[in-house]
């Protein structure tokens, strides 16, 4: 089977964009004293509308492990797509913090667009909420992509604005293993980072398992020839 190497660089500019502009944003909102909710949840959200718009129709716009596991769960993808994907995503996020490193040539700014718990919260907490919040994001995004297409790519960034704006004072909002696993790794602290691996790989079941059984509905029939 041969791959195709364009759907795994469009994985990887998108999981790019996403992440730069995601954490840039987080960096402007400090530097200007900004509203940190509401421009990180919207440098997030919109670098996704981005990265969907230039390479959604190359790769289906995942840039997310856990919606590449979540698409294999459903028999979307194969699973040699998905490992790849997989792959590529992290090197895309990892790249994309080396860059900030770049820039600015601090790590402690790239430390600061890692997502930790807050708030009191721990990481057990942090963990539930991350499942939680990456199942909403799940339903949403299997859900439109196969019953609202049309507006599937303005949908799934309005909702990842909108689990940033929940999620933030709690567990830092990330939702995914690739955003988290970039700057931890980049700026050599793994502090916590199970709960963003294991929170959205569960979630990711769980999204896809409440997809298939309460919203998925029944199939239309395929019309005959």
């Amino acid at each position: 089977m041969a791959l195709d190497w364009r759907k795994y660089a469009a994985e990887f500019l998108g999981a790019f964009i996403l992440v730069f502009g995601g954490s840039m944003a987080i960096l402007a909102s400090r530097a200007t004293e900004g509203p940190l909710m509401v421009v990180v949840a919207f440098g997030f959200g919109i670098s996704l509308l981005a990265g969907v718009a230039a390479f959604g129709h190359v790769s289906g716009g995942h840039f997310n492990p856990a919606v590449s596991i979540a698409a294999l769960l459903d028999r979307r993808i194969s699973p040699v797509d998905t490992v790849v994907y997989i792959v590529v995503q992290i090197v895309g996020a990892l790249a994309a913090s080396a860059l900030i490193l770049y820039l600015t040539g601090s790590q402690d700014d790239v430390l600061a667009t890692r997502t930790l718990p807050r708030s009191g919260f721990g990481d057990s907490q942090a963990f539930i909420l991350e499942t939680v919040m990456t199942a909403v994001f799940l339903v949403v995004i299997l859900a439109s992509t196969k019953k609202s297409a049309a507006i599937a790519a303005l949908l799934i960034p309005l909702t990842l604005v909108a689990i940033h704006l929940a999620a933030i004072p709690f567990s830092g909002a990330s939702v995914n293993p690739a955003r988290s696993l970039g700057p931890a790794v980049v700026g050599a602290n793994l502090e916590s980072i199970w709960v963003y691996i294991a929170g959205p790989i569960a979630g990711a079941i769980i999204g896809w398992f409440i997809w298939s059984v309460v919203a998925r509905g029944k199939e239309e029939p395929e019309a005959s020839t």
